[in-house]
């Protein structure tokens, strides 16, 4: 479990293909590794990742042939900045919101444009996830919790602050670029819910008047 707040801003490294799958090498200078253990979890651009072997300035993590087809991860190179985030620990302080590092897409970045101090940018996504993106709710991109601006059809708008993009790879981002998208997991318990019998307790009806929708 991950709460969307990064702790450093790394690198790829070396990406190995393994027979059909991957071992890559990430790599950053904000994280004290020798804290850390084999088989721990790390997101990587919101992507969980198991370190298989730890360096002093990094690890290296097997990625399966499934997670580069499904997320942005088919776009990595050498050198392209990374988010990294640890998982979370007994205690820590939520500053974002529950992420799962399990990404549900991929989406397109359509526009970027200053908005006084901050940058605001519009994402794509496709059709079938855009119903779990709600405005002022929580969405995850590239490992990075954002508050949600607005939404039309399928693409939604987030306001990205100087130290946001100053401290993650969002502070790069280009149109056309695509990102991983992890929508918000309440809005997908909420779903399951409705959906399923629940004896009338849950409804659309209750979950608007109690703020929900």
């Amino acid at each position: 479990m991950f709460t969307g707040i990064i702790k450093a801003m790394g690198s790829v490294g070396k990406i190995l293909p393994q027979g059909g799958d991957f071992r890559i090498t990430f790599r950053a200078d904000g994280i004290v590794w020798q804290d850390f253990e084999i088989g721990e979890s790390i997101a990587v651009n919101g992507v969980c990742l198991t370190a298989i072997k730890l360096h002093e300035d990094g690890f290296d993590a097997d990625v399966s042939g499934e997670t580069m087809r499904v997320s942005a991860f088919k776009d990595l190179a050498e050198n392209t900045p990374v988010n990294l985030e640890p998982s979370l620990a007994i205690g820590e302080r939520i500053g974002g919101h529950f992420v799962s590092g399990h990404v549900d897409c991929i989406g397109q970045i359509v526009s970027r444009k200053k908005d006084a101090r901050s940058i605001a940018f519009e994402v794509d996504l496709p059709e079938k996830y855009a119903r779990y993106i709600a405005a002022k709710g929580s969405v995850c991109i590239d490992g990075v919790s954002l508050t949600v601006n607005g939404v039309h059809n399928t693409v939604f708008t987030v306001n990205v602050i100087p130290h946001t993009a100053d401290a993650t790879v969002i502070g790069y981002y280009s149109v056309g670029d695509k990102v991983n998208i992890e929508v918000d997991l309440i809005a997908r318990y909420l779903e399951r819910l409705i959906d399923q019998p629940n004896n009338g307790v849950i409804t659309k009806e209750f979950l608007k008047v109690n703020g929900y929708e």
